[in-house]
C-alpha cells in the first residue's frame, strides 16, 4: 500500500497561510502599514484603486532593508523581530510572525523597492505568486514602497467573494483608523482611485481622533488616565450624552496594537450603567500599556485577540479609571463661583457709581395666602399700576381637582356643557381614552403616531413625493469617512423624504431643508440617528432600506409620551389612526390600542 501523507509545496502552503492572514484588501493594508511602522517611518502614505482590489501602494520614509534582506523578506517566516520561542513574550513590535510578506505575495502581483540611508541606491525585486521575476537595483530615496496589484489574481474563488468597492473601502478605512489611531506622532494620508480621503499630521491623540472622526468630537471627549503598579491606561471616553446605537468608535489598544476584548468591554459599558440607554453603546479609544511578559498576542492569526496574565486586576483599574473620568466630568463646576472681595466695588467704580452696589430689597406681605376668601380688598403692597389677579386653572379641571364646588355658577356650568361635548380623555399625557359601542379603547399615542407617520413615509418614499421645508440657517453635519460614504448611499431616499443635502467637502454635508413634518426638530440629531440605525440593520435589498428608513423616521419624529394634547389633535390623531392600512400594530410590532369591554369588569 503507497503512503499517502505529502509534503505541500512551499506555493500552496503560503496560499493557505494567506487564507488566515489576507482575507480581504483591508488585511494587506493593515499587514504593510504595521511593518512601515516597525521600520520607524515619520511619514506613510497609503494609495488604493478599486477599493485595493486592483492596486495597494504603501510608501514610507523608514529605515529601508539591504538587498539580501529585500529578498529574504517573502521567505515564510523570515523575521527580524525574534529568534526564539522566548522572544514571543517580549514583543513590542507591531509584527513579528514573518507571515505577512510572503502571504501577500502568495496571492498578488508584488512590487517591492527599498533603500537604507546608508546606501547610494535602492533594490526592486518583483514577486508573483511566490516566485521572484526580477531584481535590480534602482535610485529613489530612503525608505520602502510595496506595491500590491491584482490581489488573488491566482485564487479567483476568494476574489469572488470579496464585496462591492464601497464595502471593501470601508474595511480598509476601518484599518486604516486602527494603525493611525495610536501613532498621532507619526504623519499619514489615505488616497483612493486619485482622491485624498484622509491627510492626518503629526500631533496628539486628540487631535488625532478629531483628524479621523470629526472636528466636532473636541467636545465630546473625556480624557482617562490611570496608572497602577503593572499597568497603565490612558486615551480618551466619550461623554455619556453622545452613545449611539452602534458599535461605531470603540477602539481597544494593548502596547498601541489594536485588540478585541469583550471582558474589557464589559468594563467600560458597566462603568456606564445608569447613564446611557440600554440600546446605546459607549464610545472609547484607549490604550493599555502593560508588560509584555504579562500578555500572549501569538494567539490569533491577525494578532486582535490576547490574553492577560492577571485580567481581573486590568478590568478592576480599567472600570476605576473609566469612572474616575465620568465624575470628574459630571461633578466639574461649569462656573468658578469664587469671587474676589473687592468685585462688586470694582464693578461699581467701572460703572461711575459712588457707592458700591447692593442687592435690592422687593416688599412682600407675608400674611397674604392666594386661597384665602376675604369679603373686603386687600391692601396692595405692590407700587405701580399693576395688580395680581386671581385666576382660574388652565386645563382639564376634572383631572386636577376633581368636582369643584367652590368655583362660581357661571364656570360650572361652562365645565358641564364642555363635559358632556367631551370625547377624548387624555391620561398621564400618554393615552388617550375614548368610549367605543363596547366599552373603552386606549390608545397609545407615541406607538400611534408612529404607526401613521410609517405609513406616510413608506408612501413618499414610493412615490418620491416627501414636502420639504427650507432651513433659514443650513446648518453643517460633519460625519467619519465611513458614515459620510453611508449618507451618500441614502441621499436618493433621503430626497424623497424632503431632506435637500449639499455635500461641501468629503466629511461633510449642509442641511439646506427637511421634511415638513419635521418642524422644530434638530435636523442633525435626526440625520445622525438615521444613520445609526441605517448602520445596525444595513441591507442590499432595497425593500428593506426604506422600511427601515420609513421606521427610524417615525420613531425619531412620532409623539412622545408625556405630551399634552388638545381635544383637536387627540381626534386628528384617532382619525388619522383608524385611516392606516395596519392600524393596530405599530411599526415596532407593539400593539397600538387595546379596547377594554366594560361587561368583561362587571360581571
Amino acid at each position: 500500500m503507497l503512503d499517502i501523507i505529502k509534503l505541500l509545496p512551499d506555493s500552496v502552503a503560503n496560499q493557505i497561510a494567506a487564507g488566515e492572514v489576507i482575507q480581504r484588501p483591508a488585511s494587506a493594508v493593515k499587514e504593510l502599514m504595521e511593518n512601515a511602522l516597525d521600520a520607524g517611518a515619520t511619514q506613510i502614505d497609503l494609495v488604493v484603486k478599486d477599493a485595493g482590489k486592483s492596486m495597494i501602494m504603501v510608501v514610507d520614509n523608514g529605515c529601508g532593508m539591504s538587498e539580501t534582506d529585500a529578498r529574504l523578506c517573502f521567505e515564510r517566516h523570515a523575521t527580524s523581530k525574534i529568534s526564539k520561542a522566548e522572544d514571543l513574550f517580549s514583543i513590542r513590535t507591531m509584527g513579528f510572525r514573518g507571515e505577512a510578506l510572503a502571504s501577500i505575495a502568495a496571492i498578488a502581483q508584488v512590487e517591492l523597492k527599498t533603500r537604507r540611508k546608508e546606501d547610494e541606491v535602492g533594490v526592486k525585486i518583483v514577486n508573483e505568486g511566490s516566485v521572484v521575476k526580477e531584481q535590480t537595483l534602482v535610485p529613489m530615496q530612503p525608505g520602502t514602497t510595496f506595491t500590491v496589484k491584482n490581489l488573488f489574481f491566482n485564487v479567483p474563488a476568494r476574489r469572488n467573494f470579496l464585496k462591492s468597492p464601497q464595502a471593501e473601502m470601508r474595511h480598509i478605512i476601518e484599518e486604516f483608523t486602527r494603525v493611525t489611531l495610536m501613532h498621532p506622532e507619526i504623519g499619514f494620508t489615505l488616497n483612493s482611485d486619485g482622491k485624498e480621503v484622509y491627510h492626518l499630521y503629526p500631533g496628539n491623540l486628540k487631535q488625532r481622533i478629531m483628524g479621523l472622526f470629526g472636528s466636532n468630537y473636541e467636545e465630546k471627549l473625556l480624557p482617562v488616565r490611570q496608572e497602577a503598579e503593572r499597568v497603565r491606561i490612558d486615551g480618551y471616553i466619550v461623554k455619556a450624552e453622545y452613545a449611539k446605537k452602534t458599535r461605531g468608535e470603540q477602539y481597544f489598544f494593548v502596547n498601541k496594537r489594536f485588540i478585541k476584548h469583550a471582558y474589557l468591554h464589559h468594563a467600560i459599558e458597566n462603568a456606564f450603567m445608569e447613564m446611557i440607554p440600554k440600546d446605546s453603546f459607549p464610545g472609547y479609544f484607549l490604550n493599555i500599556e502593560v508588560d509584555p511578559a504579562d500578555i500572549d498576542i501569538n494567539i490569533h492569526p491577525t494578532k486582535t485577540e490576547v490574553n492577560f496574565l492577571d485580567v481581573k486586576l486590568v478590568y478592576a483599574i480599567l472600570h476605576a479609571a473609566v469612572r474616575k473620568a465620568i465624575g470628574q466630568h459630571n461633578l466639574s463646576p461649569m462656573i468658578d463661583f469664587d469671587e474676589s472681595a473687592d468685585l462688586n466695588n470694582d464693578f461699581g467704580k467701572a460703572m461711575g457709581m459712588a457707592s458700591p452696589l447692593a442687592i435690592p430689597n422687593i416688599p412682600i406681605d407675608p400674611n397674604f395666602n392666594p386661597f384665602r376668601k376675604e369679603s373686603a380688598p386687600r391692601e396692595s403692597h405692590w407700587e405701580g399700576s399693576y395688580q395680581p389677579q386671581r385666576k382660574e386653572p388652565v386645563g382639564d379641571w376634572r383631572l386636577l381637582y376633581g368636582e369643584r364646588t367652590d368655583l362660581p355658577s357661571e364656570t360650572l356650568v361652562q365645565k358641564e356643557e364642555a363635559k358632556s361635548n367631551c370625547q377624548y380623555l387624555q391620561v398621564n399625557q400618554s393615552y388617550i381614552v375614548t368610549p367605543v359601542k363596547s366599552g373603552l379603547i386606549v390608545i397609545d399615542q407615541n406607538l400611534a403616531h408612529s404607526r401613521i407617520l410609517f405609513e406616510k413615509y413608506l408612501k413618499e418614499l414610493e412615490n418620491h413625493s416627501g414636502a420639504s421645508q427650507q432651513e433659514l440657517f443650513p446648518q453643517a453635519l460633519s460625519l467619519n469617512v465611513n458614515d459620510a460614504s453611508l449618507l451618500k448611499e441614502m441621499l436618493p431616499e433621503l430626497e424623497n423624504l424632503g431632506f435637500v443635502l449639499e455635500q461641501a467637502n468629503p466629511t461633510t454635508f449642509m442641511i439646506n431643508g427637511t421634511p415638513s413634518d419635521a418642524s422644530g426638530c434638530d435636523a442633525v440629531a435626526l440625520l445622525e440617528q438615521v444613520l445609526d440605525n441605517y448602520k445596525i440593520n444595513r441591507t442590499d435589498l432595497q425593500l428593506d432600506r426604506k422600511l427601515n428608513l420609513a421606521k427610524t423616521m417615525a420613531a425619531q419624529l412620532s409623539i412622545k409620551a408625556q405630551t399634552r394634547l388638545s381635544e383637536m389633535e387627540m381626534q386628528n390623531l384617532v382619525d388619522q389612526l383608524f385611516a392606516c392600512n395596519v392600524a393596530e400594530i405599530a411599526p415596532n410590532g407593539k400593539k397600538t390600542y387595546v379596547i377594554l369591554n366594560m361587561e368583561d369588569y362587571f360581571k
